[in-house]
């Protein structure tokens, strides 16, 4: 048995995305493969909790670093997967390296690295980890063309008995609906689906989420009368597939993402997909299942292709429900046993540092 530890927190009520991603992981690792060691600061997700051979670190007021980091090393970890930025990762690194410790380091890249700043404590972990893994293909490439890494690709999977097709998958509707769904700040550029909406008088727009910008977006709202738009605020993932099984398109404008959720989630539900072409995702097969594009004038002429076009709207959305197929977070996680299983053969047969 492989005993993994991830500083993720395991809380039900946390919506960070890599929190979400690692929980979904973990619920569905075979206990009797992998024991598991998570954080946890509130109630956890009751599927981890009932998992058999996994122990959760409480979080508390003052001294979490020290505590957490000398229980993960009584414990005698075979791999730490999915560091972060913080303390307790820094710290880890720095004895990993300095004592030489048996752990395995699988770090995950969630996040294009071709434009940002990345700080000493992501480079030490993508230059010392035994496997380095992307989000999406063009993730694990901005690794490789920045550090010269070799990365794999596993990307993050959809749950399929939340987000799946209406049954009705394929009827023409008399009223269409875009959505929109993510927070809103600036970046996501919420606005661009507001102008598009003055566009289209007679298509309801509804947007999902929350933030920043939210102030702003309603006041536009308010200077372009436009009464097809509606905000339904942050919804849950079954609130959110509900909305999703209930509108025609998928608008999502943002310009700066790693590879988002949101999109396969959307393509689950049988939403053809008009996302910008920067990041890449894995998730749309542009022309296929929806559209990835370079400009904002091609966004609007791809609207308005799908919005008038109900005949390429409907096999976009078949071709949008078959090609989540291959994302199912089962599928994934079987992925990650294979490369908790690969890397940590890779470091041969360890013994505990304190045994030396």
């Amino acid at each position: 048995m492989l005993t993994v530890f991830t500083p993720s927190f395991a809380d039900e009520a946390n919506t960070n995305a890599q929190n979400l991603t690692v929980k979904e992981i973990v619920s569905r690792l075979p206990p009797d493969r992998f024991r598991v060691i998570l954080l946890s600061q509130g109630s956890p997700d009751p599927r981890i909790a009932a998992r058999q051979n996994t122990e959760l670190l409480r979080w508390s007021r003052h001294g979490n670093t020290a505590r957490w980091l000398t229980r993960v090393l009584l414990s005698k970890i075979d791999i730490y997967f999915f560091p972060r930025e913080g303390p307790l990762d820094r710290l880890f690194l720095f004895l990993r390296r300095s004592l030489g410790l048996p752990i395995t380091l699988v770090t995950y890249i969630v996040m294009a690295l071709d434009e940002i700043p990345v700080t000493a404590t992501l480079t030490r972990a993508i230059r010392e980890a035994d496997h380095v893994v992307g989000n999406s293909s063009h993730v694990a490439k901005t690794v490789e063309d920045r550090f010269g890494v070799a990365a794999g690709t596993i990307c993050d999977g959809v749950s399929r008995e939340v987000f799946y097709p209406p049954a009705e998958l394929g009827r023409r509707r008399s009223k269409i609906t875009v959505l929109y769904a993510g927070s809103f700040q600036a970046r996501k550029r919420v606005d661009l689906v507001i102008r598009e909406a003055a566009q289209w008088p007679d298509v309801d727009f509804r947007l999902a989420g929350k933030g920043e910008e939210e102030g702003r977006c309603r006041a536009l709202v308010s200077d372009l009368a436009c009464d097809n738009v509606t905000f339904v605020g942050h919804l849950s993932q079954q609130a959110l597939a509900q909305e999703m099984r209930q509108a025609d398109l998928f608008l999502f404008p943002s310009v700066r993402e790693g590879h988002p959720q949101v999109l396969v989630q959307a393509a689950a539900c049988g939403l053809p997909v008009i996302a910008m072409d920067l990041y890449k995702p894995d998730y749309v097969v542009s022309d296929e299942t929806g559209y990835l594009v370079k400009s904002d004038d091609e966004l609007s002429h791809k609207v308005r292709l799908l919005l008038t076009d109900q005949d390429l709207r409907l096999r976009m959305s078949a071709a949008a429900a078959r090609h989540a197929l291959q994302f199912d977070w089962d599928r994934v996680t079987r992925d990650w046993e294979r490369v908790f299983t690969k890397a940590s053969g890779k470091r041969g047969k360890r013994t505990s540092w304190m045994d030396r």
